[in-house]
């Protein structure tokens, strides 16, 4: 039996990626397709790479066109996803892939994103200790973040095993364009973008830092405290994080051994053979995450490198991994953990 999955914001890159994905998958039949201002809009003509569903119309986003689904998976701008949950009660499942219920503290919520905070859903980051039992109850989950994914997964076992400082973490990760959204910008254009790097919301300001806290210090049983630099990078799609933090007299093969046991009999979540470092285009297109890890002896720091595709192990991939275990599925089910390349 097919579950109906209905996909709202479906004109965005993640609203692309999740109907890319669900068009393919063996248990999902695509029901409403809804965005705002593409409503009325043919999705082949906003989506011109979704062939089987190119003569599909998309809907405005409301309740009536999204309450018959089993499944909605909501793509939304920051903040618009509980003005219309709060209305879809009856439906079985909804992943939000926005903020509006990821963390816990609603002084967080109003300091990083502000307005009316909405309370909090289980957690959806599967390969977290202890997380599948909870994602399998859940009719409601939020979806992390793309630069939380990286960070959470590549420090989360070092600290489980108290290898690393918890208060002295530093982050620095280049995302892909698409993590910036569809709407049009002009820092994001070609011309601008590129042949260039740059930094964006420096100086502890970015949204997903409050995120990467509240969970480490969850796994972690204590607080964290983290310095993070978001960088844009000129290629669409892809994220590399570098994660250092200061070691507890661990040494490389601690350091290492540590993140290999944890995702050892993992999917999508791969540590690298000794010497190879991750690259963004192994990942592109696939719900993978690579890493690779090492200690720098003379600064007495770990070097930990990740890198996934924002869209998919970042948004959408983990959005139909997270339903597949909610839903009794096969937790890989129409996923795949291979790149394209080149």
């Amino acid at each position: 039996m097919t579950v109906r999955a209905a996909v709202a914001g479906a004109s965005g890159y993640a609203g692309g990626e999740l109907l890319r994905i669900l068009s393919g998958h063996p248990d999902f039949e695509v029901g409403a397709i809804t965005a705002a201002q593409s409503a009325g809009t043919r999705l082949g003509d906003v989506h011109p790479q979704l062939w089987s569903l190119r003569d599909r119309c998309i809907e405005v986003t409301s309740v009536a066109n999204l309450e018959d689904a089993d499944v909605v998976f909501l793509a939304l701008p920051h903040g618009e996803s509980a003005k219309l949950v709060r209305e879809l009660e009856g439906v079985r499942l909804i992943v939000d892939l926005g903020a509006d219920f990821r963390l816990g503290s609603p002084e967080s919520w109003q300091q990083f994103y502000g307005g009316d905070y909405s309370g909090q859903w289980t957690y959806g980051l599967p390969e977290l200790a202890g997380a599948r039992a909870k994602i399998a109850k859940s009719s409601r989950i939020a979806n992390p973040g793309c630069y939380a994914t990286s960070a959470i997964l590549g420090l989360a076992p070092l600290l489980v095993d108290d290898l690393i400082e918890p208060k002295d973490i530093v982050i620095v990760a280049a995302s892909g364009t698409s993590g910036a959204g569809r709407a049009i910008k002009s820092q994001l254009m070609g011309s601008e973008v590129m042949n260039s790097m740059s930094t964006y919301k420096v100086g502890g300001v970015h949204q997903h830092t409050p995120e990467i806290e509240e969970m480490l210090g969850r796994v972690a049983g204590t607080q964290i405290g983290i310095s993070f630099t978001p960088l844009l990078a000129p290629m669409p799609r892809g994220i590399i994080a570098t994660l250092t933090a200061t070691v507890k007299g661990a040494k490389s093969a601690d350091i290492q051994r540590s993140l290999s046991n944890a995702y050892a009999d993992e999917s999508f979540v791969h540590f690298l053979p000794d010497g190879i470092w991750p690259i963004t285009a192994s990942t592109f297109g696939s719900n993978s995450v690579q890493m690779q890890a090492v200690v720098d002896e003379r600064a007495g720091r770990a070097i930990i490198t990740v890198v996934l595709d924002n869209l998919v192990k970042g948004a959408a991939g983990q959005a139909i991994q997270n339903a597949n275990i909610a839903l009794g599925f096969l937790e890989t089910a129409g996923l795949s953990a291979e790149g394209i390349a080149p």
